[in-house]
């Protein structure tokens, strides 16, 4: 099909091989990012320090280059952009199963109990001690006399559970090392389904 002399891929800017090319490069460019960040860690999307900021730069620029090819166009960036919103979409329905939202984020893990910290935990998540007690002092805590449990949750903030009332072990359902927080800390209803959830 011609208008004015030109052809319907020369209107867009792209040809369908290059239409496709774009979505094949988006589709696995954000793979492959989603990846990076299940390796890396939740830590980076609650705080990017100065690395982190010219990471995400160079990042988003490969990734653009890698997915729009040598010479950008309009056509190109829209088909990026629908194919980009098409799969936040599927995963967006992946998350409402607690098996596929284990694929694409890292589930809450247990890094502190009462005046215990668990450098494995600490490890696991990629978060330091330092950046622990900063989470507590930001949540208010004047000392670890207040803490039943400290969670790592998978946006990379820290949750704070506090001594005083029992915790409802639904509010710990699928939070790895559940299981090292003092019994007496936790309520009676459903306990037993806590049992076995550890690293």
């Amino acid at each position: 099909m011609e208008i004015n002399g030109l052809s319907f891929g020369e209107l867009l800017g792209i040809t369908g091989l290059q239409a496709l090319a774009v979505v094949v490069g988006t589709v696995a460019m954000y793979a492959f990012l989603l990846l990076i960040l299940r390796v890396i860690g939740q830590r980076v999307s609650a705080r990017l320090s100065t690395h982190d900021m010219a990471a995400i730069i160079i990042v988003g620029a490969i990734a653009g280059r890698s997915t729009l090819g040598h010479t950008p166009t309009l056509a190109g960036g829209a088909i990026a952009l629908v194919t980009l919103f098409l799969m936040r979409s599927v995963l967006g329905r992946m998350r409402h199963n607690p098996h596929g939202d284990s694929l694409i984020n890292n589930p809450p893990i247990v890094v502190m109990a009462r005046t215990d910290i668990f450098p494995d935990s600490l490890h696991h998540a990629r978060v330091t001690e330092a950046e622990l007690w900063m989470a507590l002092r930001q949540a208010g805590v004047r000392n670890d006399d207040e803490i039943a449990a400290v969670v790592f949750e998978p946006n990379g903030q820290f949750s704070v559970l506090r001594t005083g009332v029992p915790i409802d072990p639904r509010i710990l359902e699928h939070v790895d090392g559940a299981d090292r927080i003092p019994r007496e800390y936790i309520g009676d209803k459903h306990f037993g389904d806590l049992d076995g959830q550890g690293d």
